[in-house]
Parts: structure tokens; sequence; C-alpha cells
């Protein structure tokens, strides 16, 4: 389930001059690896595991395929966390950087999926603490309240000539639930987006998080639980969209 549809053209690789040592992660501009780079056959059927290896002794193109393979999930995960385009896309960069950097240091080539994933939630949590006097869901700014006290994100206020049924989008279903996301604690937004957006399963997140399976379904039920409970003090059913969570 993709809110965002512009995160389909993820726009972020890397380049790298082993001449000089040197990685460089830049934002699509017109220099986008091809697909027939993207599909070489000499790579596209490896592993992780085989790709790590061959870069480890010495070819770079066996991690520029890492970045091709696996830039488009972690983008969607970091943008569903920071509410950020650009922001995503930056701490995409460092993510993979940080990867590149510290990827010969790996001791277990076949935890690559769990370990990237780990650097972005680490990235992501250091700029949530990092701006969050600016990025914090501010619930006077943002929500309006009603006479009951049940508070509705302003934009997405019901319109007084139809239902959330006849004037509600998908992109305005997409905004509700972002907003309703940043409601909840982080611990459970995280799992929430590891498990209903980015297809992970428990075992991965609990690996990933470094927490034990119980601990993640726990998070996993009280976090639905909470946002249940947001659009019931929206005032909002669950048929208002074209999707469950």
């Amino acid at each position: 389930m993709d809110w965002l549809e512009s995160a389909s053209s993820l726009v972020v690789y890397a380049a790298f001059d082993p001449a000089i040592g040197k990685s460089e992660y830049k934002t699509f501009s017109g220099n986008h690896p091809s697909k027939d780079q993207r599909k070489n056959r000499k790579y596209s059927n490896m592993t992780d595991s085989d790709l790590i290896q061959k870069y480890t002794s010495g070819d770079i193109n066996a991690f520029n395929q890492l970045v091709w393979r696996w830039e488009k999930p972690i983008f969607n995960f970091i943008l569903k966390m920071c509410c950020d385009f650009e922001l995503s896309k930056e701490i995409c960069q460092k993510t993979f950087i940080r990867a590149y950097k510290s990827l010969k240091k790996l001791k277990d080539p076949a935890k690559f999926k769990s370990w990237l994933y780990q650097i972005a939630v680490n990235l992501c949590r250091d700029e949530i603490r990092r701006t969050a006097q600016q990025r914090t869901v501010s619930l006077d700014k943002l929500h309006e309240e009603s006479n009951q006290g049940a508070i509705l994100p302003e934009n997405l206020m019901i319109r007084e000539d139809g239902s959330p049924e006849s004037c509600w989008g998908r992109k305005e279903a997409r905004q509700l639930i972002h907003k309703a996301l940043n409601t909840i604690p982080e611990e459970q937004r995280i799992v929430i987006i590891m498990k209903e957006y980015q297809g992970l399963k428990f075992y991965e997140i609990a690996e990933i998080l470094n927490q034990s399976i119980n601990t993640i379904k726990s998070r996993m039920y009280y976090g639905l639980s909470a946002l249940r409970k947001v659009f019931e003090q929206w005032n909002i059913q669950k048929e208002a969209f074209e999707y469950e969570l």
C-alpha cells in the first residue's frame, strides 16, 4: 500500500570512482542508470550475499546493484517516517553512503537487508529528534477541535456537500492516515510502516529493531488500536477509505 505515488520515480543512485576511493550520491538529473545496467544478467540473479562478496573483492558495480535493488523500499520507508520528500532523499543518500563505508564490516552478509533498514531507522530517528520542534505534528496547528472534543486535520474537514465516502479521494485518505500515524508513539509507527507498507515479516522487524517477536506484535496491536481511536475521535469510519489498515 503506497501512499505517495511520486516515490515510484525514486531518483537516488550511487556512482563510485575506484581511482579516488570516493562515493558520490546524486539526485537524478538525467544521469540515471539505464534499464540495461539495472538488469545486467551478471548481477540480477545474484543474492545480496553474492553481491556483497563481489563488492568486498573489489567490484564496485556489485554495490551499485545493491543500491538499485534496495533504493525504492528504503526510500519509501524513510518517506513514511519523515513526511518530507526532499529530506527523505537526503536521508536515503546518507543511508547508502553509510552502508558503502561500513559494508566490509558486516559479519553476516545474509543479514544485509536488516542491517540496511537499521541504518535507515537510526538516521530517521536522528533527524526526527534533531528537528523535533519544527517537524513534530502540532495538534494546535494541524487539528481543529469540534464541540465534542474530537480532533480532525483542518485540511481534511468533511465538506458540507457530501460525506467522506463521496468527497475524499485517494490523496486525502493517504494524507489522513499519514497524519494519524504521526499521532501515535514512534515505536508503534515504525512497526506499522514496516509491516503494513514495507511488507516485512514480524521476525524481520524484530531483527531490525533488536526486539523480541512478541514485543513487535504487541507494538503492532497497540499501534493499530491507537489509530482506530484516532479515527473514532475524528468521527471517521473505515468505509471512508479505499483500503483498510
